[in-house]
């Protein structure tokens, strides 16, 4: 199952459909949008750059505000034809004969077909192909069929660079500046070409785009038509004049390169861009190369996946295909880090947020060097995270809830609730448990690649840091003997406060006390794993002293943990005091709950007073460590953490939660796997729903969830088989869902690659040769060695 199909056209669904088609190369990426296509209620084209954001300032409710975006650069895709006396093809203007989008996901291809009849009767055939190179990533190639089934005559074709688009992709966002471009220069290139060059008007990044456009006829001889220059400011387009035969095929080509001023080992990105389509090699040749390096990633990152029908199969494939088009081995020189909604539209503005924690994972086994290289945009950006520390009168480092260019707080101080149209208050940059999300991902890294020169030169660094910002969040509470930490958002931001009190924040939140323990258990760790000489040069470069470090010990030993009376983790203090939530009554009155508190604040309500959850909360520590590595954590602490409890903590969360974010059933499949398989399955197939059903209502459109997208493939990965490392041994603890007959993928671990394959009955691992050194595996409670090239079958 490789290919994302749809057969009609329905404009309803065209958002939805150009975002889960669209193509990317971990440079740029262009959404799925037909290539006649402008921005209206049907369609949105949009272009967007790894780290292309744009600050603008709108005048809101009388107040000024900026807003950082991820820019929607220049629309290369304008390729369209009409008739001598006819209309440019419009979807809307013509009747539809038959219809085909197909995206291709092994190859990172999207095709469409349509045959239609204009209003004077003429049937036209038009066929697309379009690609994103993936390996060329300042290169992408469009060819376009155009076959008259029962005419022949003139026609016109049009190929343009459009750079007067704006960022409008988002209905809750029109308020706010769009217009982030600046026209800068353009014009012709040789006898085919045509160039165009923007600025962004506050960040200054320059894009040029240049394209070349040539047509052949039916034997794959080149057509030389009348060409005419068409230029307006941010607007360069040739048009081409020639003749088309009834049943005889013509094809376009459009060769485009994109380069920017950010770029590495250039000139000049206007030049580059011109020389880039002038060498250029055919629409084939250049599709050739592309697939071949398609192969290179599925080799590493395919994972088979064997139940009834095949739909799973195909989304799991969509997934990987969108994390690559992220974040590919293009990305590794770019200062870039994943936006929550990738590259595929401007919904959270294309900001970063937390759910690298769950992208990195998949990285790890398979391409850590881009785990390694995203890592590095957190590290860049310590300066401004030990600025804002400060500021706030904190040591170490405050990363953002939301970071851009910069690593600045992006998150904005008011958010539109689209029910009521009011500007709310927004305190979710409270939520410092972003922080330990950077100092996990930090840590997992190690652990799979034992990258000790990065542990030495960055990642402790960070974990230092990391812990001194929580050790100076931390207060002591002599009265219980506990170190607390106050006024914070945990994950679900549901909660951003106390009722009825003007003060934002939350006391105690089980998660983020939890994860600070860890995190100060890290950075210990890790200060003790490398050698000497770096370890003072870390400790002098942040002035670290001895009685810090004294202090960690104590707070790892005497964090506060909220229990409820029955026993069960506090999500945070107080939570317990919360009033119930007549589920049934909201369900009647609304049906769809999953964002429960815009419901509750339209109806002039708050969510601050009731038990309900947009997401896990305590929840995502079973779904970050074994009940083993959790119980150790709370045993240090002097709290008792019993196995026969996690249902009735499970069931107690799960039944309060709405699911406002995606990424709620990926973390509450994951915790349930072992103990109520049903619902954990139940909840698997809702999470790989998410995006190609949309099951949000409408999200989608506005960008994938990448997060909740790497979420379902790491549940295959390692919930589903157990996958973990543990002192330098990989563990495997299968417990295949019944549905799934077969499971088969490839990981690497510490430069050696192992191919694992499981099924109902036996585990078969197979060692690659790599650095040729051995490697530990445990099963059934067992450890053995497999040397490179060894395979060994294991009975479950």
């Amino acid at each position: 199952m490789w290919t994302l199909q749809y057969n009609e056209f329905k404009p309803e669904n065209q958002g939805l459909r150009e975002a889960l088609c669209t193509l990317g190369n971990g440079y740029f990426a262009t959404r799925g949008a037909g290539e006649e296509a402008v921005a209206d209620d049907v369609h949105y084209p949009g272009t967007y750059l790894a780290g292309g954001f744009n600050r603008m300032k709108t005048e809101i409710s009388g107040r000024m505000v900026e807003n950082e975006d991820l820019v929607n650069f220049p629309n290369w895709l304008p390729l369209n034809f009409k008739p001598e006396g006819g209309k440019w093809f419009n979807l809307k203007d013509v009747e539809i004969l038959s219809y085909r989008k197909e995206l291709h996901i092994r190859e990172g291809m999207l095709e469409r077909e349509v045959k239609f009849k204009d209003s004077e009767g003429r049937i036209t055939t038009l066929i697309s192909y379009r690609f994103v190179h993936i390996r060329e990533m300042h290169l992408a190639a469009i060819k376009m069929i155009i076959r008259p089934e029962n005419w022949s005559g003139k026609i016109q074709i049009r190929s343009a660079l459009d750079g007067t688009v704006v960022n409008k992709g988002v209905e809750r966002y029109k308020a706010l500046r769009g217009d982030h471009l600046i026209a800068r220069d353009g014009g012709p290139v040789g006898d085919d070409g045509i160039w165009l060059k923007v600025e962004t008007k506050q960040s200054r990044i320059r894009m040029s785009q240049a394209a070349r456009t040539r047509l052949y006829d039916e034997r794959g001889v080149q057509v030389f038509p009348h060409r005419e220059l068409l230029e307006e400011s941010g607007f360069i387009a040739h048009r081409l004049d020639c003749e088309v035969e009834e049943g005889k095929e013509l094809s376009v080509e459009k060769i485009v390169a994109l380069y920017t001023s950010r770029d590495k080992a250039i000139s000049e990105s206007g030049l580059e861009a011109r020389n880039a389509i002038r060498d250029a090699d055919t629409f084939e040749e250049l599709f050739a190369t592309h697939k071949k390096r398609w192969e290179y990633y599925w080799d590493r990152t395919d994972i088979t996946f064997d139940e009834d029908g095949g739909r799973m199969q195909l989304i799991l494939r969509l997934h990987i295909f969108h994390i690559i088009q992220t974040t590919s081995m293009n990305s590794l020189d770019l200062d870039f880090s994943i936006p929550a909604r990738g590259l595929h539209g401007e919904a959270y503005r294309g900001h970063i947020f937390w759910d690298e924690m769950f992208i990195l994972p998949f990285l790890n086994y398979r391409l850590p060097e881009i785990t390694r290289s995203l890592l590095l945009y957190r590290y860049r950006r310590m300066g401004v995270a030990r600025r804002a520390a400060k500021k706030e009168n904190l040591k170490g480092a405050l990363f953002p809830w939301q970071s851009g260019s910069n690593g600045r707080e992006e998150t904005q101080e008011l958010h539109l609730n689209p029910r009521s149209g009011k500007w709310d208050p927004d305190h979710t940059h409270l939520q410092r448990h972003v922080n330990a999300a950077i100092a996990f991902n930090v840590w997992h890294y190690y652990q799979t690649t034992h990258d000790i020169e990065f542990l030495c030169s960055y990642g402790a660094e960070m974990l230092v840091e990391i812990a001194r910002l929580w050790d100076s969040l931390a207060t002591y509470n002599e009265e219980l003997d506990r170190y607390e930490i106050k006024k914070v958002v945990g994950p679900d931001e549901y909660h951003e406060g106390y009722p009825d009190s003007d003060e934002p924040g939350l006391n105690n939140n089980t998660y983020t006390n939890v994860m600070a323990v860890w995190c100060i258990c890290r950075a210990i760790e890790s200060l003790q794993l490398i050698d000497p000489e770096c370890r003072k040069e870390i400790t002098d470069k942040v002035d670290l002293k001895d009685d810090e470090i004294s202090r960690w010990h104590d707070i790892a030993k005497k964090m506060l943990i909220v229990f409820e009376r029955d026993g069960i983790p506090a999500q945070f203090e107080g939570y317990e005091d919360l009033k119930e939530l007549d589920w049934d009554a909201y369900k009647e009155k609304y049906g769809d709950l999953h964002r429960l508190d815009r419901i509750l604040k339209a109806e002039g309500d708050n969510p601050n007073r009731y038990k309900i959850s947009k997401q896990a909360d305590v929840l995502m520590l079973f779904y970050l460590f074994s009940f083993e590595a959790l119980e150790e954590l709370f045993n240090r602490l002097g709290y008792e953490l019993k196995r026969e409890k996690l249902s009735e903590i499970v069931e107690y969360y799960l039944a309060r939660t709405d699911h406002g974010s995606t990424l709620s059933r990926v973390v509450h499949s994951w915790v349930l796997a072992r103990f109520d398989r049903k619902q954990s399955w139940e909840l698997f197939k809702e999470a790989l729903e998410s995006d190609i059903s949309d099951i949000q209502g409408g999200t989608t459109k506005e960008g994938i969830h990448l997060g909740a997208m790497a979420g379902t493939v790491d549940l295959v990965q390692r919930c589903f088989t157990g996958l973990a490392i543990r002192d330098d041994i990989i563990w495997l603890n299968p417990a295949l869902p019944e549905e799934v007959r077969n499971l088969h993928f490839r990981i690497r671990y510490f430069g050696n690659w192992l191919d694992l394959a499981f099924n109902c009955n036996e585990v078969t691992i197979t060692a690659g040769t790599g650095r040729g050194e051995k490697m530990k595996v445990g099963l059934n409670g067992n450890t053995f060695e497999l040397e490179p090239d060894q395979r060994k079958q294991v009975k479950l």
